[in-house]
């Protein structure tokens, strides 16, 4: 293999710190590489942002649906439920969004969904988005 690909990356020390590969290597080998590479770091630690909870109490403190509020949620892309997701021990969705409107967005922590709950004058429903899978 030609040299001229990859250089070796050291400290003052001596110690390796990484390898940089030329960009006619990694065009050819990046579909190969990638995969490997997101296996051996495993998925990146993020950091979740808390529930809109005063977005939530406001969207109650407005309500003004001819129907009472229901606090249930319900994925249909796994069959995730609960009767109360505020209350619910299990905690198996987490609110995103809380809109005046009457738009109130959970995310599945089962499967990754989107869970969009709508709420019109005079009735509600469900809408959800199943996380895309990677190829």
């Amino acid at each position: 293999m030609n040299n001229h690909h990859f250089l070796s990356l050291f400290d003052s020390k001596g110690t390796l710190h990484g390898v940089m590969l030329s960009a006619e290597l990694w065009q050819k080998g990046k579909h190969q590489l990638e995969p490997i590479i997101e296996a051996l770091l495993g998925s990146p630690k993020t950091t979740e942002l808390p529930e809109p909870l005063e977005d939530w109490q406001s969207f109650l403190q407005f309500w003004d649906f001819k129907y009472p509020v229901n606090t249930a949620v319900t994925c249909k892309a796994c069959g995730a439920t609960t009767d109360n997701w505020e209350n619910d021990p299990s905690k198996p969705f987490r609110l995103k969004s809380a809109q005046l409107g009457g738009l109130v967005v959970f995310a599945c922590k089962n499967c990754g969904a989107t869970v969009r709950k709508k709420h019109f004058k005079d009735h509600m429903c469900f809408e959800v988005t199943p996380l895309a899978k990677k190829n």
